[in-house]
């Protein structure tokens, strides 16, 4: 009949087109709208493998801005005086026909296991079974700028000034909410990978540790920290963007710790500068595309790229003790490539955004196949480690080692204790006898080069000082997997568990060319993971080896067992473990005083301008109003996706004012002043970027203040505004 059809080809075409258009429609609508299940089915569907359901959310964490520790540095005159930009949770959720993972990465230092406890709580009660510990990864990208008090166990509790509620209700709150968007915004579509090299944003602040292990080993290696970014791109099935989720090993302390303000750290503004590209014509922390760059094996790497120097001298203090000749270690500290602190996060969250950007742009190899995931709880203290048929290992009960107490060159410690110290001394050892107690021998032994400076496994009141149950975790999206580690890994035990979790799924299943992640800081925080041989110099992160010399080891062994289980399908007979502890609010002390009263000076109300903006400014300039304020401790819930403080601009042709900014915008900073007896000032500080728009513009600062009625307290909303000014150009 040639290349023509009869007309009985041509309906019987038409009719198998709609057939099969009604069938896909079915599908789908099936797959999305099943109500039992919450957009998974019980039976698998025809969905191409190629294709999944994907959600995105964004949910604000910050919580208290203000009179509470900070978090990272473990400094006590670290504590928080207002905000440099909000703190963000994002949530990812993909699902095939049959199984569904969450990926959530927080701006905090890290997630304790309370938090994330309370978190699959939340998700329970909500989701029933559809969420849960072992489907769930709960990362915190490492800020050391994010307010503390969501711990359970003590050492942890000491130095957040106890159990602080409003801190961990916020980010509970505030990572469910953002798996609640994610879950609501569930649609088809696909998931690409790339893979990239970022320079100049990290170096090795322990490369006398990494030169330890072997040359022929580091031989394999072109640097001593991973320069690798991967990103996941997330699109729907007609190509929009909908998303993305990214890795990259470095510590985001740009911020350094004399910094007062809450702040998301360099790898915060990577994640800020990719939305608001994505989200044209949003403020921050507002629309659809979420962008989250998650932490990776960063233990040994920092992003203070000019290294370390002493402060005092100017000379390089890059020796195995980081000290100086003239003030020793306290005056051993890096510095990162900027003028000051913001300019420095600036530079380094740009050079990974870029980066991120445009292997965004090129990605085109497709992450296709079913997903998996498996999860256990191990007791860390008492795993036997098989080299081989005759040789064995154990691990330790946690103990911290003496150049724990040194710090690093990103935040030195206190007391001179030096990094590298392989001997105790005998005055440290008997005031530690004295007030904590005496290491066993067993203990002693088991840590051994470490000298011990806190036996932290074997004191237990209050509460237990550190964790022995964690979480060892892995999720697959076809031949991408991510293994979610419970703490710090440096850089080469980084790429040893990621060799050993690729060769298992590899070896033992029908899976090849894996891509496998390391992200860490996730489910529980149980402080560094070196090698074996990086741990005998112990340098601070070998003396923050909690476990012992084989922790590494262990975990390596542990994550093995889930990549043998999920290449063999045989998930479902892995053991579960011993479940931890959740410790009652009852039980969880909080050393945190109650603020008082705020009061405002005589002639004055809260709100009002104590200094006013000038009358005009330059593009470039800096427009600043300091207000009559509460303390911003008493806003931390009612500001939730809220905003301390707004730049608005008028528009003469509505004749109405337009907010510009907001306190998530990179270009405004408010500080806290706290004076005596419950007085207390704000000043909102605006960096007028060269790209604002002239015009007139004024800032308003939004607060509450605490009273007290019935010996109740009481916190009232109130509001300041400046006076208009213009900005030219």
């Amino acid at each position: 009949m040639g290349s023509k059809c009869t007309t009985l080809e041509i309906v019987l075409s038409v009719l198998f087109t709609l057939m099969t258009l009604v069938a896909v429609a079915f599908v789908v609508l099936f797959f999305v709208n099943d109500e039992e299940t919450k957009y998974v089915s019980s039976e698998p569907t025809e969905v191409p493998r190629s294709y999944y359901q994907i959600g995105v959310g964004r949910a604000d964490c910050t919580g208290p801005i203000a009179d509470l520790p900070l978090m990272g540095y473990a400094n006590p005159e670290q504590t928080a005086a207002g905000l440099h930009n909000r703190l963000y949770s994002r949530a990812f959720i993909v699902a095939d026909p049959n199984r569904t993972v969450v990926f959530v990465s927080a701006d905090i230092g890290m997630v304790s296991q309370k938090l994330r406890l309370e978190v699959l709580k939340k998700l329970k009660s909500k989701y029933k079974d559809l969420y849960r510990q072992d489907n769930v990864v709960l990362s915190g990208t490492h800020t050391h700028s994010g307010p503390a008090g969501y711990f359970q166990y003590t050492l942890c509790l000491i130095t957040s000034k106890g159990y602080i509620k409003p801190s961990i209700n916020a980010l509970i709150n505030g990572i469910v909410k953002s798996i609640d968007i994610a879950h609501e915004n569930m649609k088809a579509g696909r998931i690409f990978i790339n893979k990239g090299t970022v320079e100049g944003c990290n170096i090795n602040r322990s490369p006398y540790s990494y030169l330890q292990n072997s040359a022929e080993e580091r031989a394999r290696y072109k640097s001593n920290t991973d320069k690798e970014l991967v990103l996941l791109k997330m699109v729907d099935l007609d190509g929009h963007d909908i998303g993305t989720l990214s890795w990259f090993a470095v510590h985001p302390v740009s911020m350094n710790n004399t910094n007062h303000l809450v702040s998301s750290d360099n790898m915060g503004y990577a994640s800020y500068l990719f939305e608001q590209e994505k989200n044209t014509g949003d403020l921050p922390g507002q629309g659809p595309f979420v962008a989250a760059f998650a932490s990776s094996n960063l233990g040994d790497v920092s992003s203070n790229t000019r290294g370390p120097h002493c402060v005092n001298t100017g000379e390089t203090c890059n020796n195995p003790d980081s000290t100086c000749p003239i003030g020793g270690p306290s005056m051993c500290m890096s510095a990162g490539p900027g003028g000051d602190m913001f300019e420095s996060t600036a530079i380094i969250g740009r050079h990974i955004y870029n980066q991120a950007k445009e292997l965004f742009r090129t990605a085109t190899r497709e992450i296709r196949g079913p997903i998996n995931f498996a999860h256990q709880w191990a007791n860390m203290t008492d795993v036997t480690v098989q080299f081989n048929s005759t040789h064995t290992g154990h691990t330790c009960k946690p103990a911290l080692g003496y150049s724990f107490a040194a710090g690093t060159t990103d935040g030195v410690g206190a007391f001179n204790f030096t990094q590298g110290t392989v001997e105790g001394d005998p005055f440290w050892d008997a005031i530690r006898d004295m007030l904590l107690g005496k290491p066993s021998n067993e203990t002693q032994d088991c840590h051994h080069p470490k000298p011990i400076l806190f036996n932290t496994g074997e004191m237990m009141k209050p509460l237990p000082w550190h964790p022995e149950i964690v979480d060892v975790q892995i999720l697959t999206l076809g031949t991408f997997a991510i293994a979610a580690v419970p703490g710090e890994f440096t850089t080469m035990s980084g790429r040893r568990l990621r060799e050993a979790v690729k060769h298992v799924l590899e070896s033992t299943g029908s899976l090849k060319d894996v891509d496998v992640v390391v992200s860490g800081l996730c489910n529980v925080y149980t402080h560094y993971i070196t090698t074996y041989e990086e741990y005998q110099v112990q340098r601070y992160e070998g003396a923050s080896t909690i476990y012992g010399p084989h922790t590494l080891s262990a975990y390596i062994q542990l994550f093995k067992g889930l990549a043998k289980a999920i290449a063999e399908n045989s998930v479902d007979q892995l053991l579960k473990g011993p479940e931890p502890p959740n410790f009652s609010d009852k039980k969880l002390v909080s050393l945190l005083m109650p603020n008082p009263v705020d009061k405002a000076p005589s002639s004055k109300s809260f709100g009002d301008v104590l200094t006013d903006v000038q009358a005009s400014y330059r593009l470039g300039d800096v427009a600043e109003v300091t207000f009559v304020s509460g303390n911003p401790r008493n806003s931390v819930t009612s500001m939730a996706d809220r905003t301390f403080l707004t730049v608005e601009k008028y528009e003469t042709v509505s004749g109405s004012w337009v907010v510009m900014y907001n306190d998530a915008s990179w270009d405004t900073r408010l500080y806290w002043d706290k004076a005596p007896k419950g007085y207390s000032n704000v000043t909102v500080a605006w960096h007028i970027p060269r790209t604002a728009e002239s015009g007139t513009y004024k800032i308003r600062h939004f607060g509450h203040f605490k009273t007290r009625q019935s010996l109740k307290p009481v916190f009232t909303p109130y509001e300041g505004v400046s006076s208009p000014f213009e900005v030219r150009k």
